[in-house]
């Protein structure tokens, strides 16, 4: 006769091996503790601190602090948790400079948060720098983090002169628009800035000391200016980013050396961008319009994107009018559709964009039938 042992539905051998249940148990339980064990960082930068949060894999807080601005304070304090911080992300502020390629030479793995499309707090009462600095954390925890791209430290310099260049152009050729609204206002005349230099300021305002006073001062910031701009042109001349790519965007009528190298380098690797329309939105050349039943509604991230890039493209699109002819004749057939000059500016400016971004992925020159028809 059996026993009641031999009836029952598991053995003894069988009792001594853990279930499927308790074996995924364990497993979910030893992910927890190694994803305990791994830290992520948000970083709320200011101007003379910075309010650092670490959370663990379980939305744990382990270190939160704030600590000046000063790498070495920075680097000791971060030190103890080394060996568990995966990333740290740092929300893209003006200065982020200098705290992502510090934390990048002590070997951290760092990340550029891209505040545009982080929408921060929602359904909070209260902000902080503790809450932003934990919501930073939370996505980096999540993998919900929108970076943005971090710019190799290496050519950023050159980079951001041909920046400082252009602020000084538009300052420049504010103070020539000031001048021209000088000479109206006095002499009734509309000269134009190429007359405005091949003319002696004395003798458009004879008589009248002050208005000669006002433009003699706007003629010396110019000239300053010229010098000033002249000074980073040479030093920008000096540096080539990446020879094949400049020879090809110089094929493009209306845009020079300088245009050539802004393009370049403000547009980064063009690998980062799934396609031409992708580009020319970031380089403010599509409309940014809301529009709800066929009625336009409002504008929508019309600052979203790069302002450097959109100011070389409608360069490079005014240039590209008076040298090219066959240019020139789509342009005027756009204008003239539009009405406003400014419309066909944008729309040609979208063109060239695109055109380059093709240039530039499949290393091709300018074909100026493609581009106009």
């Amino acid at each position: 006769r059996k026993s009641r042992r031999d009836n029952h539905p598991t053995s003894v051998k069988e009792c001594g091996k853990p279930s499927e249940k308790k074996q995924e148990a364990s497993r979910t339980k030893e992910a927890a503790m190694n994803g305990a064990m791994v830290l992520h960082g948000g970083l709320d930068l200011h101007g003379d601190n910075v309010f650092c949060t670490l959370m663990d894999g379980a939305r744990r807080v382990v270190f939160e602090r704030r600590l000046p601005n000063d790498l070495e304070t920075i680097g000791e304090a971060l030190e103890p948790f080394r060996k568990r911080i995966h990333a740290l992300a740092v929300e893209s502020t003006y200065n982020w400079y200098w705290l992502v390629d510090g934390l990048r030479r002590l070997k951290y793995q760092v990340k550029l948060a891209n505040p545009a499309k982080m929408q921060e707090n929602i359904g909070l009462k209260q902000a902080s720098d503790k809450t932003d600095a934990r919501f930073v954390a939370r996505q980096l925890v999540n993998g919900t983090l929108p970076e943005g791209y971090i710019y190799p430290e290496e050519t950023r310099g050159i980079r951001d002169v041909l920046r400082r260049r252009m602020r000084l152009v538009h300052a420049r050729t504010g103070e020539w628009l000031s001048l021209e609204g000088l000479v109206a206002r006095h002499t009734g005349r509309d000269m134009g800035i190429k007359d405005l230099k091949d003319c002696a300021i004395e003798e458009v305002l004879v008589g009248q000391p002050q208005a000669q006073l006002m433009a003699q001062a706007s003629l010396r910031h110019i000239g300053f200016l010229d010098r000033e701009i002249n000074v980073l042109e040479q030093a920008v001349m000096k540096e080539l980013p990446d020879r094949e790519d400049y020879i090809l965007l110089m094929t493009v009528p209306g845009i020079g050396p300088v245009l050539a190298r802004t393009i370049l380098l403000e547009t980064g690797p063009i690998l980062r961008f799934k396609a031409a329309g992708n580009y020319a939105s970031y380089c403010r050349a599509v409309k940014s319009e809301h529009t709800t039943n066929g009625k336009k509604k409002g504008e929508c991230n019309g600052k979203s994107g790069n302002k450097y890039l959109a100011w070389a493209y409608v360069e490079a699109a005014n240039f590209a009018v008076r040298y090219s002819p066959e240019i020139r004749t789509w342009f005027q057939r756009k204008q003239a559709r539009s009405g406003k000059r400014v419309i066909a500016t944008k729309a040609l400016a979208n063109k060239l964009a695109k055109a380059c971004y093709f240039m530039l992925r499949d290393k091709k020159e300018f074909d100026v039938k493609r581009l106009v028809g």
